[in-house]
């Protein structure tokens, strides 16, 4: 059952979720960060918040339009910045505010995580950068996204998504479900060679 807390602030990133297609993110890792720390003690308010909020500073209408004030933006910066007025106005307890916090910063392949809170978190958003989500999540991005104009690019994130981020992962538990989405990446990528050759653009 979700606590009253968890569920407004479920409400609001639905609500701030633009493009509308960036919601799914965060019921995805809610679930995958319960999977991964099914047979580990640590506190699940925490991860569950910062699952919800990590990306807020990705969404349109919190992230700038200036393509080169984009370029520079810390997302996660912005989210650590905001994250502590909207868990005070759903109720969430002041003494965890500390630690949603810490796991936000966190929360990517590149930082090293400092507790198992962390560590659960970003190994859950690295599952969502494998497999047929990684896929889904990374293709919508072209040519609506500056880093992304053609399916060059796209395909390029993918190839190193496969190639660094399975060893970036800290949990065994997450190595297990990392298996089949590590072998559909994989397969795609062998296809889009297959069928585009040197045409892919």
């Amino acid at each position: 059952m979700t606590s009253p807390d968890i569920q407004t602030i479920e409400s609001f990133i639905e609500q701030q979720s633009r493009p509308v297609d960036k919601f799914g993110h965060q019921p995805r890792l809610e679930v995958l960060t319960a999977v991964i720390g099914a047979d580990l003690a640590y506190d699940r308010e925490v991860v569950r918040a910062a699952a919800w909020l990590h990306d807020l500073g990705v969404f349109i209408g919190h992230r700038p339009e200036d393509p080169e004030l984009l370029a520079a933006w810390d997302h996660v910066a912005y989210a650590c910045s905001m994250a502590p007025g909207i868990l005070r106005q759903a109720g969430f307890p002041e003494e965890k505010i500390p630690a949603v916090l810490a796991v936000i910063r966190e929360h990517q392949p590149k930082d090293e995580p400092s507790t198992i809170e962390a560590a659960i978190l970003r190994d859950a958003d690295i599952l969502e950068q494998l497999g047929a989500i990684g896929i889904l999540r990374t293709v919508s991005k072209v040519g609506r996204d500056t880093r992304f104009p053609r399916f060059t690019e796209a395909v390029a994130v993918l190839r190193r998504n496969l190639a660094e981020l399975p060893g970036k992962i800290r949990l065994e538990s997450t190595r297990r479900l990392a298996e089949p989405r590590i072998a559909i990446l994989r397969a795609f990528l062998q296809a889009v060679d297959d069928e585009s050759g040197i045409n892919l653009h």
